[in-house]
């Protein structure tokens, strides 16, 4: 058997090759395994490897804003000769990108765009997309009116996602969206709503017009009480229920602007500690009673140098027998210490 140094890759059975490059990225594929050899590049142009074109987490997304990744989803789309049934695209997604592959899949199924700022017109893109089940926009700046579009032209969607940064600011409460989702789309089965600022009556609409939906996340969901007999209702017509403050350990974006109430779920962490007060904090009258960094700075030097000779710690005492490991002197420490001093 030839070694895996000597193996000629390229000879592989077309079906088995192709299923390999099938689990590349669109980005691994276009950027790195269609140059390996004219079979493999090929392979590459086969519409069956862009059934699904799959741009999450790309980590240099900044990039993308200079048309990086906007020519690579179109390559893929445009491989796909009509055949695309999945597009996921993060923090690059345009409305010019949305009407590119819109124009280009009839057939599209799945549709899914995150972080993407520039998105704001969805309606006329939509429109071409007739066969759409699941559609996501998480955090993208859709207005109301496009949603009702999205409900109008796609009578088949069973799975919407529509995600925000949720406030507990009674000022961000509005039932706009969850209206125009009770008004246009009642076949969904899922519905995913993080951050929404709906109230009761918005989810009572969407429990009343939805009657076949399944499953509800409402995380985030701040202006949302279930405490009384609409959380009853909740529980007895939806099987997979996810409450306003229920973990969003599972979603990888940020789910909420009150980023100093996020901050209690790490508070047992600082319950011991004392923090000064903005009537302890020391007052200088002048100039001359603040203290010289640079006489600090000498002292600190002095007392550390004091400090290591008393100690003789290994770290600066080639005769590493003389003490015992736990003895070491820890600077990080020592120089909290010397700092509290003054």
């Amino acid at each position: 058997m030839d070694s895996p140094s000597t193996r000629n890759w390229a000879e592989l059975p077309r079906d088995v090759t192709l299923t390999i490059l099938m689990k590349l990225t669109p980005i691994e594929t276009l950027e790195t395994a269609q140059f390996v050899c004219k079979v493999w590049y090929n392979l590459c142009m086969d519409p069956s490897m862009w059934t699904c074109v799959d741009f999450d987490n790309i980590d240099d997304y900044e990039t993308g804003f200079s048309g990086k990744y906007g020519k690579m989803a179109r390559s893929a789309v445009e491989r796909s000769r009509g055949g695309v049934r999945s597009v996921s695209v993060e923090f690059f997604g345009t409305d010019d990108l949305l009407m590119y592959i819109a124009d280009r899949s009839s057939g599209l199924r799945c549709l899914r765009f995150a972080c993407c700022y520039s998105l704001s017109e969805i309606s006329n893109a939509v429109k071409n997309l007739p066969l759409l089940e699941e559609l996501e926009l998480t955090l993208c700046s859709i207005s109301e009116e496009e949603i009702k579009a999205v409900g109008l032209s796609c009578p088949m969607l069973k799975t919407f996602k529509l995600n925000h940064q949720g406030s507990r600011d009674p000022f961000f409460a509005t039932d706009s969206e969850a209206s125009v989702i009770a008004e246009t789309m009642p076949q969904l089965r899922c519905l995913q709503i993080i951050g929404n600022g709906l109230t009761n009556y918005g989810l009572e609409a969407v429990l009343h017009n939805c009657s076949y939906l399944e499953s509800l996340d409402l995380r985030s969901c701040f202006h949302v009480d279930l405490s009384g007999d609409l959380g009853k209702r909740c529980a007895e017509q939806i099987k997979y229920l996810l409450r306003p403050y229920d973990s969003t350990d599972d979603y990888k974006f940020v789910t909420s602007t009150d980023y100093e109430s996020d901050y209690e779920d790490y508070g047992d962490g600082f319950d011991d500690v004392d923090f000064l007060s903005d009537d302890e904090y020391y007052e200088f009258s002048d100039d001359s009673e603040m203290p010289d960094i640079e006489e600090i700075g000498n002292s600190l030097v002095t007392l550390k140098a004091s400090d290591q000779q008393s100690k003789r710690c290994p770290a600066f005492d080639n005769d590493e027998s003389l003490h015992d490991q736990e003895d070491c002197f820890d600077d990080v420490s020592w120089l909290l210490g010397a700092l509290l001093e003054f």
